[in-house]
């Protein structure tokens, strides 16, 4: 499939799109589908577990933000947003700082029992450490960076990745190039106090590495993982290299790359990642581009994925079979829907109304219109309501709206009232017995991935 004709697929009717459960995994817009396994525009993820609850750290799209995104969940599943209260733009700034936003985190729990965040801010590699991942995060290195921007000029000292060793021993990984071109990794051991360099940083770079590194334990071996290519076109790609030590020497695999653009499933530039294990499998989380794809003359933006990854104790990793599934063992096995609901408004094609139903992150309802723009919720029959949560487009934005309710569909009574909202979910509190429920945002151009009603 061309990419002329994928954005085609993108622009069909809305009911031409939806298709049953038992289909998901083929589809980018299938209804029920568990990828992107986030409702937004992020990229660069880590994730971590602690006290039952999942955590993913994210860069905000587009290119950053002044904080990072953060997403916790209970399940796996149904993920609330947040910002981390360090690092922000203004608190990482050193004099040799560039001007690039809040990127890339890895969030590790070291051998002291405290959390350690290495984060890219201004080109340089910050890091700052709490008691949980859920904060409070402060500096952790007396208010200066810990990579400075000027370590080594030609290369990009960004995407940080620490990683523990079997032995409890830390090491930190970094480097990307500038232009697209000459990434460069480098490595370092960390003493206990997770700040400090034990050695002098060496560089390890492997074939075909840009940036993105990710150290993978796999038996007695070390496969350092990475992505190579352009993150705004379709050649983004993860490949891996092996080595017997933390150090290497590291040989790209035969194998290698192991995750790669497939526009055929709709799947473009996936890479700059994090491994992980859940219920005893190990999963790659990834970023890829948001579709319908490409944006002409448009921002780039990203989501996030997640699917199944083998490793062998050999130091080889299997190929990964990227999804719009996303089933994962060990988390739920499905969001927290809600109440069935038909949908009326305007909007069309892949941004027609019944896309804020379809409990699908790929997909989203947009009126496109200047002004207000309405959306109209059918539960069937008369039902007993406890309230709504909306999922919009931009988790960081604000968003005015509110909802009515009615019987019959023609006489309409408010039941939260309009006003400035932000957060995701927004959550909307209205108990009562109602068929329709009537939603209203204050422009055409909102976009909301799901209205969830309980």
């Amino acid at each position: 499939m061309t990419i002329r004709s994928l954005v085609a697929r993108a622009l069909l009717p809305a009911a031409a799109l939806l298709v049953s459960a038992a289909d998901a995994p083929a589809r980018w817009d299938a209804t029920g589908a568990g990828n992107p396994l986030l409702p937004g525009y992020f990229a660069d993820p880590s994730i971590v577990r602690d006290g039952g609850r999942w955590y993913v750290f994210a860069t905000i799209d587009p290119w950053g933000g002044d904080t990072l995104g953060l997403w916790t969940s209970d399940n796996g599943r149904d993920w609330t947003f947040s910002q981390p209260n360090w690092p922000t733009k203004q608190a990482a700034t050193s004099p040799t700082s560039g001007d690039s936003k809040v990127w890339a985190p890895s969030v590790v729990k070291a051998a002291n029992g405290r959390w350690y965040m290495y984060v890219s801010v201004g080109s340089e590699i910050w890091v700052g450490s709490a008691p949980s991942p859920a904060g409070p995060w402060a500096d952790a290195n007396g208010g200066k960076p810990l990579v400075a921007r000027d370590f080594a000029p030609a290369y990009h000292m960004i995407d940080a990745e620490a990683f523990i060793d079997s032995d409890g021993q830390a090491y930190l990984y970094w480097g990307s190039g500038l232009n697209w071109t000459n990434g460069h990794c480098f490595v370092v051991k960390l003493k206990p106090d997770m700040v400090t360099f034990d050695g002098v940083p060496r560089d390890v770079t492997p074939a075909n590495y840009f940036e993105g590194p990710f150290m993978v334990k796999a038996g007695k071996r070390y496969a350092l993982t990475y992505s190579d290519g352009n993150t705004t076109k379709d050649t983004y790609k993860v490949r891996y290299a092996i080595g017997d030590t933390p150090f290497g020497p590291f040989r790209e695999a035969a194998d290698s790359p192991i995750l790669t653009t497939d526009a055929s499933r709709d799947i473009i530039s996936p890479g700059h990642h994090a491994v992980f294990r859940s219920g005893g499998q190990a999963y790659i989380l990834y970023h890829r581009q948001a579709l319908p794809w490409p944006r002409d003359g448009e921002e780039v933006l990203r989501q996030i994925a997640v699917d199944p990854l083998r490793i062998g104790t050999d130091g080889t990793l299997a190929r990964v079979a990227p999804s719009h599934g996303g089933a994962v063992k060990g988390f739920a096995p499905a969001r927290a829907r809600g109440l069935r609901w038909q949908a009326s408004g305007s909007g069309e094609g892949a941004y027609g109304a019944a896309r804020a139903a379809d409990d699908n992150y790929a997909t989203l309802w947009r009126d496109g219109g200047e002004g207000a723009a309405t959306l109209v919720a059918d539960l069937g029959a008369v039902r007993a309501v406890t309230g709504s949560r909306l999922r919009p487009e931009y988790a960081t934005r604000t968003y005015t709206v509110g909802i009515e309710a009615s019987d019959d569909g023609l006489a309409w009574h408010t039941v939260v009232p309009t006003a400035a909202r932000s957060g995701s979910p927004i959550a909307l509190p209205h108990a009562l017995r109602t068929r329709y429920l009537r939603l209203t945002t204050a422009s055409g151009k909102d976009g909301y991935w799901e209205w969830s009603i309980d």
